[in-house]
């Protein structure tokens, strides 16, 4: 028997050849077993067990579906109100007045147009062994 890695879901594959089997099982009136864990009364045990979590785990994910669509409506009527809120600034105070001071643009010297050229006397020499 292979290791069951119990972390992971069962494919509902499984699981509903899992049902067809037990469902066969409740056919069989003779069948009867010492083990504990193989009676018919633990399988009907933890087939209960198991249909009320996936029911709850369906209302669950459900108000989770709920509470994260809430919260991206949220998200966007702050946004939007903050847009908002940046769009008057700059009505009333100018639209530099919105910008944080690293994200504006600092004056520069315009370059001349002998930057960059390096006099002939400032030059390294290339061969004066020549």
């Amino acid at each position: 028997m292979s290791i069951q890695h119990t972390t992971r879901r069962l494919r509902p594959q499984t699981i509903s050849q899992d049902i067809d089997s037990f469902h066969g099982l409740q056919t069989v009136s003779t069948y009867n077993t010492t083990r504990g864990d193989a009676s018919v009364a633990t399988l009907q045990e933890v087939y209960q067990t198991m249909l009320i979590s996936q029911q709850t785990e369906t209302e669950k994910l459900a108000l989770y579906c709920a509470a994260a669509d809430a919260a991206r409506l949220a998200e966007w009527e702050f946004h939007n109100s903050v847009l908002a809120i940046k769009e008057v600034v700059r009505g009333q105070y100018g639209s530099d007045s919105v910008k944080k001071k690293s994200e504006r643009k600092r004056p520069t010297r315009k370059k001349s147009r002998c930057d960059g050229v390096t006099a002939p006397w400032k030059r390294s020499p290339v061969n004066q062994l020549d």
